[in-house]
């Protein structure tokens, strides 16, 4: 059976995408931070085998360690890595920002994607037109007003996903990048930390993404033929044209 690594899984993205893939499927293994909502979808997805783990993708030894101890039979058949895991902390100048956030944004949504890559891609290789999957955001194609450090870590996984296509091409791994407007999920929670009235305002007047759209997204991907490689996609509501312009009721 193929498997696929999908970071972040337990909410939002990376859970949609679990029951995605697992429509076509593919074994999971699912990693993230929250155990408990990971053992909840763990039970909820019975179509394939799933396993799942507890990981901080920011911690470089516990993602080494979790992907040496996955079991010899799951190791050697991943196809697919999902690097889903990402945030955003704070909304504002840079002069007011706080460095405590711009190390848990640079720590998750860079660091941890090296970590992860630089972990999987050898069982990556072992298998031609197998696929990492790298999720990116619009902020990782414009910058915005108070999204600074954000924007900057987005850019950075823009990079990193062209940097890893070339480096990956004579192994036939397919590289791509998924660049999501707004979305409605835990995103705006977590970025203005826990307070819902102010995540809530960000989605009024539209119809957001949902996390499913994503998740179609990389299903499709991912089911393309061998000689089909879809190497960047950027995925709006349609009431979005580009990082800060909205048509709203």
């Amino acid at each position: 059976m193929k498997y696929a690594i999908i970071t972040g899984a337990s909410s939002g993205f990376g859970a949609a995408t679990a029951k995605e893939l697992q429509n076509l499927g593919y074994g999971l293994v699912l990693l993230a931070r929250r155990i408990e909502r990971l053992e909840t979808l763990q039970q909820e997805l019975t179509q394939t085998p799933v396993y799942i783990a507890k990981l901080d993708v920011c911690k470089e030894n516990d993602v080494r360690e979790v992907i040496d101890n996955l079991p010899q039979e799951i190791a050697n058949n991943i196809f697919i890595l999902v690097n889903n895991a990402g945030l955003a902390v704070g909304r504002g100048p840079l002069d007011t920002g706080l460095s405590e956030d711009w190390n848990r944004m640079l720590d998750t949504n860079i660091k941890g994607l090296l970590y992860m890559s630089h972990a999987v891609i050898p069982l990556l290789k072992k298998h031609p037109f197998s696929h990492l999957i790298n999720i990116s955001s619009i902020a990782g194609k414009e910058v915005y007003a108070g999204g600074n450090v954000y924007c900057a870590s987005k850019h950075a996984v823009d990079a990193l996903s062209k940097a890893l296509r070339i480096d990956l091409l004579p192994h036939q791994i397919k590289v791509s990048n998924i660049a999501p407007g707004a979305a409605e999920t835990e995103f705006s929670l977590v970025r203005f930390k826990g307070d819902a009235d102010t995540a809530q305002s960000v989605y009024e007047g539209f119809e957001a993404l949902q996390a499913t759209d994503i998740a179609q997204t990389i299903a499709f991907i991912v089911s393309r033929p061998a000689h089909v490689s879809i190497a960047d996609i950027t995925i709006m509501p349609s009431a979005q044209a580009n990082g800060s312009l909205f048509h709203k009721k």
